[in-house]
């Protein structure tokens, strides 16, 4: 009986073996897929997430006997309108913001090279001349810089900054962003003023079966709750982010509080990176206005203690009330898709986490990943 079990085990293991790895390869050939084509699907992810956002104000305003197309065009304009006003709004106090920073460049050397006078000898200092003691030692002579005979020394100098190339890549990359905004816009109007075609289509591509048709629908409409829900937490606790952050910088005396404010609900959106630009930012402004390491510490706390509570306590909570997704597969996950898509990623990481634990949930081979995404 051992006999006849034994040579029937080889071809088993074999089959897993090659299905494993071809699962491997599929997916890192999706994710090179995903890398090469994120100038086209950003944009279109981009478009869905806003589709999503206004799916329901658009509902109501046909609920109110105007047509879809309408509807999503004066939504959008709306929301084109509103962002373009308070950027004209507080386009004086960045300008100002952007001025300044040379002087507290200037401001932030002085007083290090005066500490450095004043002070004894740092960490990075007494490192440095260890190292060039090293270097002394190993070049063989016991003098700096001097080359073996017979070794011609090469010395290689950088590029002078020039303001044409400068200005003319940074005219590029607004070209581009506004390229990318349109069709982010055009996507989200076409599917707001589709309605549910879009997801009539896809119950019919599910398969002529009625059970298949009913998990696509499920899928559907738990990506559409899950994702929709998502949205209303991050606007709340970006609000939330924006009103602390201008209330604080209001007490401690910071000019331009509203700008702050505006700025911190906009990064919030950015998960992890978003707190960090406001933390060393504002201590950056705190250092400028106040001339004085102490304050600069002040504003910066300020910022980060009102990014932390919301970070690590608010947000987790109410996001895990919301998706009741397991939070270490969360943040690992978002980082993942912020490796790939860099800024992008870490915006569109958690709604992608959402919508496949809503496929996978539904579908028997898949439902090993759904339990790990899961609480």
């Amino acid at each position: 009986m051992e006999t006849d079990s034994e040579p029937s085990a080889l071809p088993i293991t074999a089959v897993g073996v090659r299905s494993t790895a071809l699962v491997v390869l599929a997916v890192l050939a999706s994710l090179f897929a995903l890398y090469a084509a994120s100038a086209v699907v950003v944009p279109v992810l981009l478009g869905l997430m806003c589709s999503y956002a206004l799916t329901p104000l658009v509902d109501r305003l046909v609920r109110w006997h105007l047509p879809r197309a309408l509807a999503a065009a004066l939504l959008l304009s709306l929301v084109v309108g509103g962002t373009g006003s308070i950027a004209y709004t507080l386009s004086d106090d960045a300008a100002a913001l952007v001025e300044a920073l040379p002087q507290a460049a200037q401001k932030l050397r002085r007083s290090l090279e005066g500490q450095r006078r004043q002070g004894p000898n740092s960490a990075i200092e007494t490192v440095q001349r260890a190292a060039t003691e090293l270097e002394r030692v190993t070049a063989g002579d016991g003098a700096p810089g001097t080359s073996p005979r017979g070794v011609t020394k090469v010395q290689i100098e950088q590029a002078r900054f020039n303001v044409k190339d400068f200005l003319w890549s940074g005219a590029r990359g607004a070209a581009a962003a506004v390229a990318q905004a349109m069709v982010v816009l055009f996507i989200a109007f076409f599917l707001l003023a589709s309605g549910d075609a879009f997801r009539r289509k896809m119950v019919k591509l599910a398969g002529p079966g009625f059970g298949q048709k009913r998990l696509t629908l499920q899928a559907l409409d738990e990506i559409d709750v899950q994702i929709q829900r998502y949205l209303l937490v991050q606007v709340f606790t970006s609000a939330l982010v924006g009103i602390a952050t201008w209330l604080a910088f209001l007490w401690i005396g910071v000019t331009s509080a509203a700008a702050w404010g505006v700025l911190a609900f906009v990064l919030n959106f950015v998960p992890y990176v978003g707190s960090v630009v406001v933390t060393v930012a504002s201590a950056l402004l705190g250092f400028l206005q106040f001339d004085s390491f102490q304050m600069a510490l002040l504003v910066g706390g300020a910022a980060l203690l009102i990014n932390s509570v919301e970070g690590y306590l608010l947000t987790p909570w109410l996001t895990g009330k919301a998706s009741q997704m397991s939070p270490v597969a969360v943040f690992v996950g978002v980082l993942a898709w912020g490796w790939l898509w860099g800024i992008w990623g870490l915006l569109l990481g958690m709604p992608i986490l959402l919508a496949v634990k809503a496929v996978c949930d539904r579908v028997d081979d898949f439902k090993a990943v759904g339990e790990l995404l899961g609480e």
